[in-house]
């Protein structure tokens, strides 16, 4: 495989406290002594959640200069007419990048075996950052309190801030997105843990388990949103929605689905028709989705009719061959 070798300073980065939204669509004011953020959280049945984990006490501190060899896994064409999604790894010691390399392209050809991915799959480039760990595994793996000197500090029940949800695998996001920044271009950054055990988290970069089978599908999901543009389409933790039109393309406040009427009464890829069902983006009540169960909602599923469209058009936006 051709490898190139690129430097990158690493930047400090702020963190940001994330609240919830209000029953009503606002948003509340921070609570500065216990601040908190909010990560998708997915179970091996396909369910998706939203939790609220504490802040970490203290940015960890990148370190100052990150170096990592840059391997094409699928390169297409020129990154400004392609979309670049990047891989980078941690728990790989330098005796295993030969497995991390296996978990990459399995995650791939997971991800580019569903639509749309499948019928655009030859306009996206796929990089591999070959991020060294000192030692083998991700935190917290087989039971909280097991630490791993790795370079990414990924870890379950999301580094351990939160002991309720053993499946939340989170990362350090600056030093995940500083060693994605050594591809040529990040569209998306996946970071991929060297564990069996199944766990994944969305955020700006999403994270799976790099050898559980079942965990490709949340880079799927994650996808729905950076490329898409779309709504969550499940409905927690919130009750009833009071504010106004949603700007995703899947999710509307209008129970007659007028948003995607050219679509109603079609039957989706993902099972069943076209209409508007109630429960969708955080909401229980209303705001409505296109579909009863799309990948949107609950993974495994197919992307529904209406997001499919949003990911076909975002492709048009930045490949000029299909416009």
């Amino acid at each position: 495989m051709r490898v190139s070798r690129l430097t990158l300073p690493v930047l400090a980065v702020a963190l940001v406290v994330a609240t919830a939204p209000a029953s009503g669509g606002a948003v509340e004011s921070p609570v500065e002594s216990n601040p908190v953020e909010w990560r998708e959280a997915f179970s091996p049945d396909g369910t998706i959640t939203r939790v609220a984990v504490p802040v970490a006490a203290e940015p960890r501190a990148a370190v100052s200069e990150v170096v990592a060899d840059v391997v094409p896994v699928q390169q297409t064409g020129p990154s400004d007419q392609r979309f670049d999604l990047v891989f980078v790894g941690d728990g790989y010691t330098s005796s295993e990048l030969d497995t991390y390399h296996r978990h990459v392209v399995g995650k791939w050809d997971e991800l580019s075996a569903v639509e749309p991915f499948k019928s655009y799959k030859q306009y996206f480039n796929v990089w591999q950052v070959n991020v060294v760990s000192a030692e083998s595994g991700v935190d917290n793996d087989p039971a909280l309190g097991s630490a791993r000197d790795t370079a990414l500090d990924m870890g379950f029940w999301c580094q351990g801030r939160d002991v309720n949800t053993e499946r939340l695998l989170c990362v350090n996001q600056a030093k995940a997105a500083q060693f994605g920044a050594l591809a040529p271009e990040a569209d998306q950054v996946i970071a991929l843990g060297n564990t069996a055990k199944y766990g994944g988290a969305g955020g700006g970069v999403a994270t799976a388990a790099g050898a559980n089978a079942q965990a490709g599908q949340i880079a799927v999901h994650e996808l729905g949103h950076s490329i898409g543009g779309l709504a969550d389409e499940y409905d927690y933790p919130y009750d009833r929605y009071s504010g106004g039109e949603p700007f995703e393309p899947n999710a509307t406040a209008d129970p007659s689905g007028a948003k995607w009427s050219r679509y109603l009464g079609q039957t989706s890829p993902d099972g069943g028709t076209v209409g508007a069902y109630e429960g969708s983006r955080y909401y229980r009540y209303g705001l409505y989705r296109p579909t009863e169960n799309s990948i949107m909602r609950t993974l495994g599923r197919e992307f529904n009719l209406v997001g499919r469209e949003a990911m076909v058009d975002a492709f048009k936006t930045k490949i000029p061959e299909i416009r």
